[in-house]
């Protein structure tokens, strides 16, 4: 099963949201899928309404080799969350010079089962290039990266390009990616410009798919649900599960 790092170098694009809802529409077709909160802001663990221990949470597995399998979490949509916490921002200090670090994550989910076990993982990646992130893209099978419809998101993308180039370098490999537009609405003229501006840019690798500017994705982080049980009529359920049929097609999620 594919290992998805989710990143974007700037906040605000709709990528904890894409990790949660991506993975609670997976849940729904009986997958599975397991979410790793690999930022030490830790809002995909918040939103999941789940408060661990540092002890409890990713961190541990870095600072103190404490097994992966133990850290899942079971939400009551069906998704395993290996949670985050605020101590996880030390990692980079404590493993600075310490070049072994950079696959630490693939080994061990290698290691235990969890990359073979027919399941897919989606990774939620901290906003920057460090450790953290390079651990991500080593791991990872493909991207996906989310760019909101908006002038700034679009301005930054070659900066975005650049991580990438730097962060694949150091992880060894050329990684698939796709790039998906968030916080699109069909009756702005901007979201037109900026899609066609992204075709250019990224040819096939753009998503057909949008994720609309959608007010009930931001309410159902609020109150710890994902899209399909805060509100699963609304355009926000739709546009998640069709990512997830596009993503499927096209061999990024098997």
């Amino acid at each position: 099963m594919t290992i998805l790092a989710v990143f974007n170098q700037k906040g605000g694009v709709g990528k904890t949201t894409t990790t949660a809802n991506l993975a609670a529409a997976m849940a729904k077709e009986g997958m599975e899928p397991l979410i790793i909160d690999l930022d030490p802001q830790a809002h995909l663990t918040a939103i999941s309404g789940v408060e661990p221990d540092a002890g409890d949470s990713i961190f541990a597995f870095y600072k103190d080799n404490k097994p992966l399998t133990e850290l899942v979490v079971h939400l009551d949509n069906g998704v395993n969350l290996i949670p985050s916490h605020v101590e996880l921002a030390k990692i980079d200090t404590l493993y600075a010079k310490t070049g072994s670090i950079i696959r630490r994550l693939r080994q061990a989910l290698q290691d235990e089962h969890l990359s073979n076990a027919g399941v897919p993982i989606l990774i939620d990646c901290c906003p920057f290039l460090g450790i953290l992130s390079i651990n991500a893209m080593a791991a990872a099978d493909a991207i996906l990266i989310p760019i909101a419809a908006e002038y700034l998101a679009m301005k930054g993308a070659n900066q975005l390009a650049n991580t990438l180039v730097a962060m694949e370098q150091i992880a060894g490999k050329r990684i698939p990616r796709r790039y998906l537009v968030t916080r699109y609405v069909t009756q702005r003229r901007l979201s037109g410009d900026i899609i066609e501006q992204m075709n250019e840019r990224y040819g096939k690798d753009l998503c057909k798919t949008r994720i609309s500017e959608n007010a009930a994705i931001t309410e159902s982080a609020g109150f710890h649900q994902d899209i399909f049980a805060f509100a699963p009529k609304s355009k926000g359920a739709k546009d998640y599960a069709v990512l997830l049929e596009e993503l499927i097609a096209c061999g990024f999620v098997d």
